[in-house]
């Protein structure tokens, strides 16, 4: 499919700058409403209001700010609306009883039936069934309910769209970029030294298709080029370069793997995901090709095993996720998918820690494991993927438990556990973990577009770490990048 043209992207652009405005209006009405920084909860609250209010303070407590908590459910809100629009306009929004793909008219009709005066409301429950890693059942930011007036200035919003924009090629990538507009203003207007807060809108831009594909295509397109110089796929590569003789330019890659099976490719700066969905739809095509697997079943394989993703922002993770699971779709039909392996870098994991040995119930290597996560991931929201686990020791063993063990004990755990504070805190646990595993293991492509930013503009914290980790890169966020992806490691990691 083609990208979105201009015109196009000053519609969405506008759109979507204005749905953050008219979101993070009601997400702070709907706070108040639920009291949710009173000292106690109002008389008139419902238990489920009560147990929403907890859900909510602790992640009040997560995050750090109210400022903070509020742009987080208006990100949600919105985007669950905006996503569905986007399964239903690719044909792929599932009814999870029937297994047909629902039209909006459909969804209203169906919505109208249940009483249920959202039809969004009714699209995300379709939507949780088909990618639960990404519509997170019992999510509290989801829960709380927005008055009709914000709920309906959100719609229309959405409703205003042409159908254009949710089926052009890089649109989910230009919606982030939108969405941080003003605050990208705001923040450089300031002048303000760059940290956590405001590291998301500065950094975050999104990486045109020709810059990602001519990336790829002379990287792992070039690697496929000089094994099977016959293939079909060639003609495909429109930017892939070649030297006089016919060989790729860039060169052989005989240090990589000789199947694509054996290939792992991971985007640490993973924004919106277009270095993922581009590297998927390559590979799928030459596990295709050079093992004869019908489209679906190479999509799922690439999906399980040959593709990575790490990001600083939660909300680009989520994103992300959901670009390769409508990339998939859309290359081999809708079915259930592996979980993708894309994780946040970012979480911060401020004030949690006590919550976190609770959730080990008395295993000491678990608490253990959990002691040394957060001490790893103390200032995650401004070193994201600059991390490194395997650094942590002279043994280069970060746990007393494997990566693979610290995310199925936390599940069980949370079967049991009905707390929504310490679901809250599990959730974040358990994505740390992931990112932990993967910022740990070994990659045989790295591709991505780093994030740009001078030493003078860094605040203290970034600063400091960069001076001290990555001494000879440390003048330019970008080339620090760089050194931490090229590093070579400490340890043998399986690719």
């Amino acid at each position: 499919m083609p990208p979105l043209p201009r015109e196009l992207r000053k519609i969405l652009e506008d759109a979507v700058v204005k749905a953050r405005g008219d979101a993070e209006q009601a997400a702070a009405a709907a706070l108040v409403t639920i009291g949710l920084e009173d000292e106690r909860p109002h008389a008139s609250l419902s238990q489920d209001e009560r147990t929403l209010r907890l859900a909510l303070r602790a992640k009040l407590r997560q995050l750090g700010s109210l400022e903070a908590l509020i742009a987080e459910i208006a990100y949600q809100h919105w985007h669950r609306m905006l996503f569905a629009r986007f399964l239903i306009e690719n044909k792929v929004l599932i009814h999870p009883e029937f297994g047909v793909a629902v039209s909006s008219e459909e969804l209203a009709d169906l919505a109208k039936e249940q009483g249920e005066p959202d039809p969004w409301v009714l699209a995300a429950d379709f939507a949780s069934k088909m990618l639960p890693a990404i519509f997170r059942v019992g999510d509290p930011e989801l829960a709380l309910p927005f008055a009709p007036e914000g709920r309906q200035a959100q719609e229309q919003r959405l409703a205003g769209l042409p159908r254009e924009v949710f089926t052009a090629e890089d649109a989910l990538g230009w919606v982030y970029q939108f969405w941080q507009s003003e605050r990208k203003k705001q923040v450089n207007a300031s002048e303000t030294k760059i940290g956590a807060a405001e590291l998301p809108a500065v950094t975050q831009l999104f990486t045109e298709d020709y810059m990602v594909r001519f990336l790829l295509e002379n990287s792992l397109g070039a690697w496929w080029a000089a094994r099977h110089p016959d293939s079909s796929l060639l003609d495909g590569f429109a930017y892939l370069r070649y030297t006089d003789e016919g060989a790729p330019a860039a060169g052989s890659f005989d240090g990589w793997p000789q199947t694509v099976a054996e290939v792992t490719v991971m985007d640490p700066c993973c924004g919106s995901g277009h270095f993922l969905t581009a590297a998927f739809e390559m590979l799928a095509a030459m596990r295709m090709e050079e093992e004869g697997l019908d489209a679906e079943r190479a999509g799922d394989a690439v999906i399980a095993a040959n593709l990575f993703g790490l990001e600083l922002d939660p909300r680009c993770t989520q994103i992300a996720a959901f670009a390769l699971a409508l990339a998939a779709w859309k290359h081999g039909g809708y079915r259930e998918l592996p979980g993708p392996n894309i994780a946040c870098s970012g979480t911060p994991v401020k004030g949690q820690l006590e919550e976190w040995k609770r959730l080990a119930e008395g295993d000491e290597r678990l608490e253990n494991a959990f002691v040394a996560l957060h001490e790893q991931f103390r200032n995650a929201p401004e070193l994201g993927s600059l991390i490194d686990p395997r650094r942590a020791t002279d043994e280069g063993h970060l746990f007393e438990v494997d990566f693979d063990e610290v995310a199925p004990l936390l599940a069980k755990l949370l079967e049991r556990e009905h707390d929504p504070e310490v679901q809250v805190a599990g959730w974040a646990a358990t994505g740390i973990a992931e990112a932990a595993a993967l910022l740990a293991r070994t990659y045989t492509l790295v591709a991505t577009n780093v994030p740009y930013l001078h030493r003078q503009k860094q605040a203290e914290t970034l600063r400091t770490f960069l001076g001290r980790t990555y001494q000879d890169a440390s003048a330019e966020l970008a080339t620090t990048g760089r050194d931490r992806v090229s590093r070579p490691s400490r340890r043998s990691a399986s690719n």
